[in-house]
């Protein structure tokens, strides 16, 4: 057996989470060469490199899946939120069942298919982290009433705002799976009072970043971090700068942070190109600029998966006939919402690979 000695240098695996408005996607932008996932749309003001905003669970996993083939032009991938994100993998779970709520499940069975699916897709995540790309996942938090087994009486803590109920598995496993989690808040300093000892108003509101452990929230790091620092990169700089995948063959990455040339373009492992710079949510491609063929009212999540693979209307047809799911001439608009969520959207991998193996059989 091989024995590894000392520290191995390798990308990291960080979480950010805070209220809103604090400055998450701000701090992330700082991070090594970022690329954005905006499941949100809330980085439209910011001048950072960025994907669209997956509509469907199944875009989402392919947008990382190309990150990953993107060592040495991105340093990072941010994915903001991780919460939103989770809503679409909850759509994508219950369309998969034809449910229409996680809760229709029944005995929690709901959550457990979630926990399993986002326990996956964190594996997606950790391949990224294995080629030498930096994963950040920014989230929100909520403030959750929290018991311990030995002790008498309740109190207020913040947490991940992954999962609103206790038998959600998410926010436990992403706390697992993250190298540090990151809590920011605003510090209070002091209350005043009034002649009559009534707190009544809070001084001070400083951004910090809290690093460990505390009753009130959770944070962890494997770096020595001390428990509170400012809210400023130069603190976790030398966490991220310095870190190489001993894996990777591939050239370290330049040490500029400046996003790419809006002209720079790298085949991605699909037949059409990501965009990955955009100025605004509104300056990105719309699909039928990209694909005119293409009905407008086929849904949203559909639609951009046969944009981002160039499939036309009259191939989903073809396979959708083939499996006796609906005649040939029928219009995708006409399929049950049901049908396009979870067979179509949910299971785009077989269904383009059928798509593939129909093209392959034509003549031409």
């Amino acid at each position: 057996m091989q024995v590894i000695s000392g520290k191995v240098q390798k990308a990291k695996k960080a979480v950010l989470y805070g209220p809103e408005g604090i400055g998450k996607s701000s701090l992330a932008a700082q991070f090594p060469k970022p690329i954005f996932i905006d499941t949100e749309g809330s980085t439209t003001e910011m001048d950072v490199d960025r994907l669209p905003k997956p509509t469907s669970w199944e875009m989402l996993k392919q947008q990382v899946a190309w990150v990953k083939q993107q060592v040495g032009r991105f340093g990072t991938l941010v994915i903001d939120t991780i919460d939103w994100a989770e809503m679409l993998c909850v759509e994508s779970v219950c369309a998969q069942y034809g449910k229409k709520g996680v809760e229709d499940f029944g005995y929690g069975n709901g959550y457990v298919y979630t926990k399993e699916e986002f326990g996956r897709f964190l594996n997606l995540l950790s391949d990224v982290i294995e080629a030498g790309i930096h994963v950040v996942l920014v989230a929100h938090a909520q403030i959750v009433k929290f018991e311990q087994p030995d002790e008498m009486g309740a109190y207020d803590r913040y947490q991940l705002k992954l999962g609103k109920k206790t038998s959600s598995q998410t926010a436990p496993l992403v706390k697992e799976w993250a190298d540090m989690v990151l809590f920011i808040n605003y510090k209070t300093f002091s209350v005043a009072v009034d002649d009559k000892g009534r707190k009544h108003k809070g001084q001070g509101g400083a951004r910090v970043v809290y690093a460990t452990h505390h009753p009130a929230w959770d944070a962890k790091n494997r770096h020595g971090l001390p428990d509170e620092f400012p809210l400023d990169y130069a603190h976790i700089a030398h966490i991220f700068d310095g870190s190489r995948t001993v894996a990777s063959s591939t050239p370290p990455p330049q040490t500029s942070t400046s996003p790419q040339p809006a002209t720079t373009t790298v085949t991605p492992p699909v037949a059409a190109e990501l965009p990955t710079q955009q100025s605004d949510q509104a300056a990105q491609p719309q699909p039928d600029a990209i694909w005119p063929q293409l009905d407008p009212n086929i849904p949203r999540s559909l639609r951009d998966l046969m944009v981002q693979h160039q499939v036309s209307e009259n191939e989903i047809q073809i396979v959708v006939s083939k499996k006796g799911y609906y005649p040939m001439d029928t219009p995708i608009t006409n399929y049950d919402p049901g049908f396009v969520e979870g067979v179509l959207v949910g299971a785009w991998p077989q269904v383009f690979k059928m798509i593939q193996e129909t093209r392959n059989d034509l003549p031409f």
